[in-house]
């Protein structure tokens, strides 16, 4: 009896190793082929996106260099301490991330440096984080379309998936490096789409793991309580719904009061340092105060500045709107709230990630409202104004990421950067190195790496820009300043670029330096001077 014979694997990866995985993709169901490509999909773009911001020297220390501190201390099994953070913001010592924001759950990645020691495999695990939540993504339209015909449910989840993994969040998210939101996107959808299933344990495990993410998402853990709590009001027969509805409710609030209240300062933080909403009060006490005797203070500092309306107006107007009319979106409300309330210009724009904290929230939102429609029986009009939304949605990534992807010379450093990198070459391993903004993530892998700014260290090296502005200098006059004292306190210059614009000066006498200082006990910490022409484009940071 003659049998078939099974396709022959190649060791060498050749083509008929490439044979048998075409056959084994095309035996796969079409909805499970369709999740996979639309998360390569979703994977490649953020990646790349990622990548393509670290070959032109787009990724600073502020937040790479910081988070890539952090998790290899975790990788060594240490707490995430950054000199980068510490030094800059005046933190005493013992201070590590956890007493910056509240995110154990990074400990998480540590394993891929392992695997890869190097600042690129937080872009990687943060785009394998990002393409994890397309399969939830489809499963939350599916769950919502489950009333339609297999036809329309495989429709919804397509461009629901289409719609996640090239949404402009995420993109700006992935070109401006690496964050927490890298883990509260997938969670988010996760805690999202097991309520929709009702499998309430792994929900719970998801909504403690958001808590673990940043300490303010434990606000939208809390808000996915009310909507539980809400939604199944008048089921008696969903009383585990709502039970589970009320544990949100009290452990995210709690769990939030106690990260700011005791684990930041445990960590060596400060309460109170995030604290950017001195139009409501001086601090949050303060503020409940004043909003109760006079809550039209909310609206005043809701629309104190024109950013603060277009930036809610470009995050519902490019969903068509939609999210308003879902009880999902009171999880987004928090989150948006902490930005249009806040007097940091920083928080106004598009420009960083945190809208991709609001995406998952939104997007559901979108998704649940186009089901209501079509299950009310407007059935024709639910294809078309899903097809509108995505296109409208899309659009809007292109000027936000996908057109910088398509364009060659985006992948490259300018003068200034080629320049930083020579320089950083010649800079050995193991030393401390006060560096400039942008170059810092290429050397916190190798060398005791702390920010070049108005303060001197002491650092055997310095590596400092003095024709272009870098963060956090005010002018490029304060950056040439600040070498002048250098070169004249005991530092002589190793190299320059020619026009003389990046100077790498090394420390040969030991004599001080003029207000040099190094965090020590007793140190408070302090917050950057906002330069003033940050927050006038919402599309800038």
């Amino acid at each position: 009896m003659s049998t078939q014979a099974e396709p022959r694997l190649a060791t060498d990866g050749g083509p008929v190793a490439e044979g048998a995985l075409l056959h084994r993709l095309r035996r796969l169901p079409r909805p499970s082929r369709r999740t996979l490509l639309l998360t390569l999909l979703c994977f490649a773009v953020t990646f790349g996106t990622g990548m393509r911001a670290w070959s032109s020297v787009g990724l600073g220390g502020f937040d790479l260099g910081i988070f890539d501190q952090g998790v290899r201390g975790y990788a060594h099994f240490q707490l995430p301490v950054s000199t980068l953070k510490w030094y800059h913001h005046n933190f005493p010592p013992g201070f590590s991330l956890l007493g910056d924001h509240f995110s154990p759950v990074l400990a998480l990645l540590a394993p891929l440096y392992w695997i890869w020691d190097d600042p690129r495999s937080l872009l990687l695990g943060q785009a394998l984080l990002f393409a994890a939540g397309v399969p939830l993504i489809r499963r939350i339209a599916r769950h919502n379309f489950a009333h339609a015909d297999q036809r329309l449910r495989d429709r919804a989840a397509d461009l629901a998936g289409l719609v996640y993994g090239l949404g402009w969040p995420l993109l700006v998210a992935s070109q401006v490096g690496f964050h927490e939101v890298g883990f509260a996107v997938p969670l988010s959808l996760l805690m999202l789409e097991r309520g929709m299933a009702r499998r309430y344990g792994t929900l719970l495990v998801a909504a403690v793991l958001l808590c673990c993410t940043k300490e303010d998402m434990g606000l939208a853990v809390s808000a996915y309580g009310v909507v539980l709590l809400w939604r199944h009001r008048r089921t008696p027969e969903q009383r585990r719904a709502r039970l589970v509805g009320g544990v949100l409710l009290v452990m995210g609030v709690t769990f939030t009061v106690l990260a700011v209240q005791w684990a930041i300062p445990a960590m060596g933080g400060e309460p109170g340092y995030y604290w950017n909403y001195q139009t409501l009060g001086p601090n949050a006490s303060g503020a409940v105060h004043n909003v109760l005797h006079d809550p039209a203070l909310l609206w005043h500092a809701a629309t104190d500045h024109a950013l603060k309306p277009l930036l809610v107006l470009w995050l519902f107007g490019t969903l068509a709107l939609l999210p308003l009319r879902s009880a999902t979106v009171l999880c987004a409300l928090p989150l948006l709230a902490e930005r249009v309330l806040s007097t940091n210009p920083n928080h106004w724009s598009v420009a960083r990630h945190y809208d991709a904290f609001l995406w998952p929230f939104l997007l559901t939102a979108a998704i649940e409202v186009l089901a209501r429609m079509h299950a009310r029986g407007r059935t024709t009009a639910v294809p078309r104004l899903g097809v509108s939304l995505a296109a409208f949605s899309l659009l809007a990534s292109v000027p936000l990421g996908l057109m910088e992807l398509a364009i060659p010379s985006n992948w490259t450093a300018q003068h200034d950067e080629k320049s930083l990198i020579k320089a950083a070459s010649l800079i050995p391993s193991g030393v401390w190195v006060e560096a400039d903004n942008q170059i810092a993530p290429r050397l916190t892998a190798r060398d005791h790496v702390v920010l070049v700014d108005q303060v001197p260290r002491g650092c055997e090296y310095v590596l400092i820009r003095t024709k272009n502005r870098s963060f956090p200098f005010a002018s490029p006059t304060e950056q040439a300043a600040r070498a002048q004292l250098l070169l004249a306190n005991g530092y002589q210059q190793v190299w320059s670029s020619a026009d003389g614009g990046v100077l790498l000066l090394h420390r040969v006498g030991d004599q001080p330096i003029p207000g040099e200082h190094v965090p020590g006990p007793g140190s408070k910490p302090i917050q950057d001077v906002v330069p003033g022409d940050v927050g006038h484009d919402l599309f800038k940071g």
